[in-house]
C-alpha cells in the first residue's frame, strides 16, 4: 500500500548511499541475470498489478516487496517451489543449475525467512568437538548414500528428522542449530537445490563441508571456492576423514576458511544493500523485456 513517490524515494535514498558500490552492484546484478540481449515475454506473462498467486506465501512476501518498486502494467515470468529446470523464456527462480546454459533463470532472493539465516557463533572452532554433524531429511538419493556411508563413522553425528522403514536407527532427536554450533564441522547437504543450513553455518566458527555444489540461488553459491569457503568432498565421502582430521590437526588453516565464509557474508548481511541490488536486478528484467527505459 506504499505510495509510489515514497518507494520512488527510498530507491533514491539507497543508490546515494550505495554509489560508491556501484561496479559491485553491477556485478552481482549480471550474476543472477545473465542475459545481455533484448527478449520478448509470452502472452501467459502476468502483470504486477493481476499478479494473484495462492500458496507459498513467501514466496509472494519476498517477490512483491521488490515488485512494488514498478509500475503495476510491468509482466514477468515466475516459478516457485524446489524447481531448477530451465524455462523457454526468461523467469525468475529461486534456484538454479550452476553448470549449463542456465541464462533463462532469473534468481531472486526468495524464501528468506529459511535460506538466509545468520548466527551470532561465540565459541571458537578449537572450542568444538571433533566432529562433523548432519541433521536433515533423508529422501533423495544422494542423501540416502550419504547416510548409508557416514552414519557409523566415528568423526560424524549424522541423523535424520523424518522416520526410515529401512534404516529406524537412522532417526535421532531434534538438535537445535546453537546445539549444532558445538561441532567443529558442520554439513551442508543439497536437497532438491541447495542446503537450506549453508548460510547460517557460514555464519558460525564451525567451517563447513559438502560435496561439490550443484545448484545456486541468490547467496551465488557458485562463486564459493572450495578449501576458501569451505571444505570440498567426494561424492563419495571417501575422502572425509583425511580432510577433516587435517582441518583438528591444523586449526588455524580452518579459522582462515572460518574468516574467508564471514567476510563473503557481509553483503548479504546488509539488508539495504540487498535491497538496492534486488531492485537493480528487476531493474535490468524490465529493461530488457523492453518494458522500461532507462
Amino acid at each position: 500500500m506504499t505510495p509510489k513517490a515514497l518507494l520512488n524515494l527510498r530507491r533514491r535514498g539507497l543508490e546515494k548511499k550505495y554509489v560508491s558500490q556501484q561496479d559491485y552492484i553491477k556485478q552481482r546484478v549480471g550474476y543472477y541475470i545473465k542475459l545481455d540481449r533484448s527478449f520478448r515475454l509470452p502472452n501467459e506473462a502476468v502483470s504486477i498489478g493481476r499478479f494473484n498467486h495462492k500458496g507459498q506465501s513467501q514466496y509472494v512476501i519476498d517477490l512483491m516487496s521488490v515488485m512494488r518498486f514498478f509500475p503495476d502494467t510491468f509482466r514477468f515470468l515466475y516459478h516457485f517451489g524446489d524447481e531448477t529446470h530451465i524455462e523457454p523464456y526468461p523467469t525468475i527462480f529461486k534456484a538454479r543449475p550452476i553448470d549449463g546454459d542456465n541464462e533463462n533463470s532469473i534468481i531472486m532472493k526468495l524464501v528468506t525467512y529459511r535460506h538466509f539465516r545468520f548466527v551470532e557463533d561465540k565459541k571458537d572452532f578449537a572450542d568444538k568437538k571433533d566432529l562433523a554433524v548432519f541433521r536433515g531429511a533423508v529422501t533423495q538419493p544422494h542423501r540416502i548414500r550419504f547416510m548409508e556411508q557416514m552414519f557409523d563413522h566415528p568423526l560424524v553425528d549424522a541423523g535424520q528428522s523424518n522416520q526410515s522403514d529401512s534404516h529406524p536407527e537412522w532417526k535421532k532427536p531434534f538438535m537445535s542449530v546453537e546445539e549444532q554450533l558445538d561441532y567443529k564441522f558442520i554439513i551442508c547437504l543439497e536437497g532438491n537445490d541447495v542446503a537450506s543450513n549453508l548460510k547460517w553455518a557460514m555464519s558460525s566458527n564451525s567451517v563447513v563441508v559438502s560435496p561439490k555444489m550443484k545448484f545456486e540461488t541468490w547467496f551465488m553459491e557458485g562463486t564459493l571456492v572450495p578449501g576458501i569457503h569451505y571444505i570440498e568432498v567426494k561424492d563419495d565421502w571417501s575422502d572425509l576423514e583425511e580432510k577433516l582430521s587435517f582441518y583438528i590437526s591444523n586449526p588455524d588453516e580452518a579459522r582462515k576458511i572460518v574468516s574467508n565464509a564471514h567476510d563473503y557474508l557481509k553483503p548479504f548481511r546488509d539488508e539495504d544493500l540487498e535491497e538496492l541490488v534486488s531492485i537493480k536486478t528487476l531493474e535490468t528484467y524490465f529493461s530488457l523485456s523492453g518494458q522500461l527505459t532507462r
